[in-house]
């Protein structure tokens, strides 16, 4: 297998789990909001929470991760856009 194919499969594998973490904060935590609020969290209902606030921290973190994962995969194949890298 090349290097090029080995870093797709990672990239894609890398894709893969952060669509399904997004899938997971986009549409499986509100299908249970119901349920969430016989929880709250700083006196407010847990499923308003989660869909005020709690679903855009998540998609930030989630951003920054993966760009810091997709340039440690880039960088260890020899992908990097640096300036610089030599």
């Amino acid at each position: 297998m090349s290097n090029k194919e080995k870093h797709w499969e990672k990239t894609k594998g890398l894709m893969i789990l952060t669509l399904a973490i997004w899938f997971f904060f986009g549409y499986v935590v509100f299908m249970f909001g119901s349920s969430l609020n016989t929880a709250s969290f700083l006196g407010y209902p847990l499923a308003y929470y989660m869909c005020a606030q709690g679903s855009i921290i998540a998609f930030v973190i989630l951003i920054f991760w993966f760009a810091n994962r997709q340039e440690k995969i880039d960088e260890e194949f020899g992908f990097t856009e640096r300036e610089g890298d030599d």
